[in-house]
């Protein structure tokens, strides 16, 4: 596939253009003190101890947008005391998957909660977690449109709101040290690790996102003819009416204007020759991060996280955390 974004050279001094919303500090705010005033306590029921031996895995529910449970996993590395832990957000179309693929961080001493992703899990990876919070209105297949006139009844709001709750529950699980704490998550669990380190920069002291899904959206909607982005175009392209709210709803959740939250120490990729999560948004999300950074650029990467970055997250991880 071609390099068909900016050139390189460019994509070091693109910004967004997107205006940030005068109130959006004090939207989420409001979501997240909703969320914690519904919470309940998070449960955990030792999973398949056959299977997984010196490594523990617990099935997790807790409370996340408005109290609905949420599930996920937790694992932890053998031996006793407090470990440094990172939440693991899953990408499009995928949930929480089985607790045997989560296995890499463990192995390094490293705890993970990794968070299904409400109403997904029907694509390339179970889940088990549906989402009773469904916009009302029209709307394309997939999620990206659900709820997507009204941002505090968005699909994303509900999603970036579980993310942030999963960070909470991960802080206070037995065994973790809470400040060592990090994200991470490929695409749109990129997107989520972003989000999660924004919303909670008192927590995430690490934050990786890997070719980040949902950064400077009104650019990637009009950029790329990939899906998911281009679910929104084609509802639009029918919901005429309706395109000026929708791209109003889009600016609550674009992480390349909430990153300028973020404190953690990040790590992020991009492929130049990502169709799906164009460059230049990547980028933009990047550029915005007003705390210690890198971002390794792959000339000829997709959409994908080569095998050597796998190598240099986890050393990342055991030096930051």
């Amino acid at each position: 596939m071609p390099w068909f974004d900016l050139p390189e050279a460019e994509l070091r001094d693109y910004r967004t253009s997107t205006p940030e919303p005068a109130d959006l500090d004090a939207f989420w705010a409001a979501r997240l003190a909703e969320a914690a005033e519904a919470a309940a306590p998070p449960t955990l029921t030792r999973h398949a101890e056959d299977a997984y031996g010196a490594v523990r895995v617990h099935d997790v529910e807790f409370s996340g947008a408005r109290g609905d449970r949420i599930r996920g996993w937790f694992l932890q590395p053998p031996g006793a005391g407090d470990v440094p832990v990172v939440v693991t957000f899953i990408g499009y179309g995928g949930g929480r998957g089985l607790p045997v693929e989560h296995l890499a961080l463990p192995a390094v001493g490293i705890a993970t909660l990794v968070m299904d992703t409400r109403g997904q899990g029907g694509g390339w990876s179970v889940g088990a977690t549906g989402d009773p919070g469904r916009g009302e209105g029209p709307e394309y297949p997939g999620v990206m449109t659900r709820g997507i006139t009204d941002p505090a009844r968005y699909y994303y709001t509900r999603l970036f709101v579980d993310a942030a709750r999963a960070v909470d529950v991960a802080a206070g699980l037995e065994g973790v040290d809470p400040s060592r704490l990090g994200v991470q998550g490929v695409s749109q669990g990129g997107g989520l690790a972003l989000a999660a380190a924004a919303l909670r920069p008192d927590l995430v002291k690490v934050c990786h996102a890997d070719v980040p899904f949902l950064c400077d959206l009104q650019r990637a909607v009009g950029l790329t003819g990939e899906f998911p982005y281009r679910e929104v175009a084609n509802f639009l392209s029918q919901q005429v009416d309706l395109a000026d709210r929708a791209l109003d709803t889009l600016r609550y959740v674009d992480c390349a204007l909430l990153a300028r939250r973020i404190r953690a120490t990040t790590l992020m990729s991009v492929g130049l020759m990502d169709e799906i999560c164009p460059p230049s948004t990547v980028f933009a999300a990047y550029h915005e991060i007003d705390a210690p950074k890198e971002i390794a650029v792959h000339r000829f990467g997709d959409h994908s996280v080569p095998a050597a970055h796998h190598e240099r997250r986890l050393r990342h991880l055991r030096a930051t955390l």
